[in-house]
């Protein structure tokens, strides 16, 4: 369990979240994503796909043209004194008729071969940049965004939303496009051949419209619901792995167990109506096309039976009666079954269409999150120091380093040099606007000295030093580092200029070496065996299988937490930064080894400005400087000896009168 006061208030973050973007803008925003990588695959595909589209409606068309031109004069109309033809009259028409749907039908295979193979590769290639963009877009964010979002839900974006995402771009867009196109023709259609029965497919429509909005609604809430509580699983199944020793010191499987239960029956019922709902859907809408084919084909009955006249757009036509209009019955009876089938199509998608737009929703609410802002244009150069002081910048690494201030009053351009001279004004911080949990701190660092920090947990020390590094940025007062106001520092310098070694180690997969090098990109084998060597990870790093090039996994399971922590320390050395920060760097450590680390970290420290969190009071004795905070508030402060002849909280605290709490 991290300490109070490196936790963050989460509740009030609630009110803080964007709202939920309409699913009609996430898909336009989506389809704009889309096209802006692949815009001429894209269209290329659209066309495909319409192609495709017309030609799965075309065995109307030459189902009509076969009783037309084949059947029907074949047939003749003894009503109406057509005679019959022979065969020899309609056999080219008939092969002509065959060819031609036999050509379209080879096109159509071809065309959506290729707009399937054309699909495989803009989703995937899709997917690769939006896993991109996202994982960019984090390494922006700010530490408030990961302190109040679960990792397994950050992670369930990564892969439920993506993989939904991958359903809707590859599978249910390119169908439910196709239905769309395949419907609209169909209904022009059949407005040109019959609006008689055209009004009675119409009712059919707004039938299964009023049904797909009843139970799609529903549906879709659910399916909305389910993709949140899946990132709010893994979340927990992230927490209790990570937590496991814990969970098993004290016993707390059955609780653990059943507050999963909870999570996962939530789960359980958003899925179940969901799927509930989905699949209620696509059937309802299958059975009402059924439904209006028989009415469609009572009503034409109807209309043969009392000699009704069609009429269309084009005007009043011939009546049901003749056998030209029997014909037309029997098309227009299978282009209302595939209009009803291209419906019930794009029902059978609200599914991944919903699971698919809930997915895009979440990654644009990760994309669109406030990037860490930096108004920072005081950078960190390289520099050389003449003898009186004059500061030259210069490519090469000199092993000295200067603040370059332009000033954009005048123009002129100014060098300090860095020392790693920190001080805090009357500084007042809270993590959200109505709490503060710093008040009127003031602290005053000079290059080489050691400042410590004492109190008990939730105090405060550990949220000065995330303002240090502008994790957080202040409510009110002032910090200077060598004179300058941290705000005008550009952030990614002013953490280069300080090296941390927190309580929670991180290492990452890969060698020791790799791991030791994370704190200089470009330091050699010989400066991280130097870092190693000062922080006494040397011997036991030689005593493994491989040595430095041992690989590290699962969070450096292999190691101890002592040795683990002694890395981290040596990845700090190897930074060589001017300003240290140790936030209970060895408390991890047991005694023994807590007295060898204490050499190196005395000549770690050696010349440079160090911050050190510890309750061990051991451990800051030789401090320059202690700070006793409570509640916000630094209540006591001076070296070792004048707060112990000052007979307060610390000398209390040193003596064992009381402990910290």
């Amino acid at each position: 369990m991290r300490d109070v006061d490196k936790a963050v208030p989460t509740g009030n973050f609630q009110k803080m979240q964007r709202p939920k973007l309409h699913s009609f803008k996430i898909l336009g925003r989506l389809l704009s994503y889309l096209f802006h990588y692949y815009k001429g695959r894209m269209i290329a595909v659209f066309i495909s796909i319409a192609i495709t589209s017309a030609a799965g409606i075309s065995s109307s068309i030459f189902l009509m043209l076969i009783l037309s031109r084949v059947i029907n004069p074949l047939i003749g109309d003894a009503a109406n004194g057509i005679a019959p033809v022979a065969w020899e009259a309609v056999s080219d028409d008939l092969f002509f008729i065959i060819g031609g749907m036999g050509l379209i039908y080879l096109i159509a295979l071809s065309v959506s071969f290729f707009y399937n193979q054309t699909m495989a590769v803009v989703t995937q290639g899709f997917l690769r940049y939006v896993r991109d963009d996202m994982f960019t877009k984090m390494q922006t964010l700010p530490i408030r965004y990961f302190d109040t979002h679960t990792h397994g839900d950050i992670m369930s974006v990564y892969t439920n939303d993506t993989d939904a995402l991958r359903q809707l771009i590859s599978m249910s867009i390119p169908q439910v496009f196709y239905s769309i196109v395949a419907a609209l023709t169909l209904f022009v259609i059949m407005l040109v051949e019959s609006l008689w029965l055209m009004f009675v497919v119409l009712l059919g429509v707004l039938f299964m419209a009023l049904v797909a909005k009843f139970v799609g609604g529903r549906s879709a809430r659910y399916f909305v619901r389910q993709q949140e509580v899946i990132g709010k699983t893994e979340g927990y199944i992230e927490e209790m792995m990570g937590g496991q020793k814990v969970i098993k010191v004290f016993c707390h499987e059955e609780r653990a167990k059943e507050d999963f239960d909870k999570i996962n029956e939530e789960l359980c019922d958003a899925s179940d109506k969901a799927n509930a709902y989905g699949n209620i859907l696509m059937p309802a809408i299958m059975n009402i096309g059924h439904f209006m084919f028989v009415i469609v084909a009572i009503v034409a009955g109807f209309f043969v039976m009392f000699n009704v006249r069609n009429f269309s757009i084009t005007g009043w036509g011939k009546t049901f009666a003749t056998v030209e209009m029997i014909g037309l019955i029997a098309t227009f009876l299978n282009m209302s079954r595939q209009f009803s089938l291209n419906i019930g199509q794009v029902s059978m998608q609200i599914n991944s269409v919903v699971m698919g737009l809930a997915g895009a929703g979440r990654i644009f609410e990760l994309l669109d999150e406030e990037s860490e802002t930096d108004e920072g244009y005081v950078t960190l150069v390289n520099a050389h120091i003449a003898e009186d002081g004059t500061i030259t910048e210069c490519a090469e690494r000199t092993g000295k380093w200067a603040w370059r201030h332009p000033h954009k009053a005048d123009g002129t351009v100014t060098y300090t040099e860095l020392k790693g001279d920190i001080r805090l004004f009357d500084v007042d911080f809270g993590y959200v606007p109505d709490k503060i949990v710093l008040h009127n701190v003031s602290i005053y660092a000079t290059p080489g000295q050691k400042i410590a920090f004492v109190g008990a947990t939730g105090a405060g020390k550990t949220t000065i030093t995330n303002l240090l590094n502008r994790f957080y940025d202040i409510a009110d007062g002032k910090i200077r580092y060598d004179g300058i106001n941290i705000n005008k520092i550009r952030k990614s310098d002013l953490r280069r200029s300080m090296g941390m070694v927190l309580q929670d180690t991180n290492l990452f997969t890969g060698t020791i070496m790799e791991n030791i090098r994370y704190g200089k990109l470009d330091a050699t084998d010989e400066e991280c065996i130097e870092a190693a060597k000062l922080a006494n990870a040397h011997d036991f790093i030689t005593r493994l299988p491989e040595g430095y090039n041992t690989v590290l996994r699962h969070e450096a399971s292999n190691l101890s937490q002592g040795q683990r922590q002694l890395i981290s320390i040596a990845r700090a050395a190897v930074a060589d930064p001017p300003v240290m920060i140790l936030d209970e760097a060895t408390s991890s450590i047991d005694t023994r080894t807590e007295a060898l680390v204490q050499k190196g970290m005395d000549a770690l420290m050696r010349g440079r400005t160090v911050f050190v969190i510890a309750h061990r009071l051991s451990t800051i004795q030789n401090s320059d400087a202690i700070m006793v905070l409570d509640h916000g508030r630094i209540i006591e402060r001076g070296s070792h000896e004048q707060l112990l002849a000052q007979k307060g909280v610390y000398y209390q605290l040193y003596t064992g009168a009381f402990e910290l709490e």
